[in-house]
């Protein structure tokens, strides 16, 4: 769950800092002030995604990065797109976690842990 949400916090980083570029030259320096401090709690939240916390900063995360559609437009595709994105990573990251929890309940050891050979091929039972 954490590495998706770390893969889509980080890719938003980098979009914001294109829509600052595309709003240097036409917009006023307040603009720029809230993308540097969107920027930053993105980088913020991927180190805090380990709680609680870091999921609840990084939805509403979500919602100022559709704020600066006001300031460049052409961002609002792109939002909802990760919009989407941060939903199935909460979504599919949670299913992840259930499975790896129900193989630990019965006690089966994780795939590629634990002396397990994943190329090694595997002897017939007889």
């Amino acid at each position: 769950m954490r590495v998706l949400g770390s893969a889509v916090l980080a890719m938003e980083f980098l979009i914001m800092g294109f829509a600052m570029l595309l709003a240097k030259d036409t917009h006023e320096m307040a603009t720029i002030i809230y993308g540097f401090a969107v920027m930053f709690l993105l980088i913020y939240s991927i180190r805090l995604l380990k709680k609680r916390s870091g999921w609840i900063l990084g939805s509403i995360l979500q919602f100022a990065m559709m704020a600066y559609s006001v300031v460049v437009p052409s961002m609002a595709i792109v939002n909802l797109l990760f919009m989407g994105l941060w939903v199935a990573a909460i979504i599919v990251g949670r299913k992840g976690e259930a499975a790896r929890a129900a193989l630990l309940a019965q006690g089966k050891p994780e795939p590629g842990k634990a002396g397990q050979n994943p190329v090694a091929p595997q002897t017939p039972d007889a």
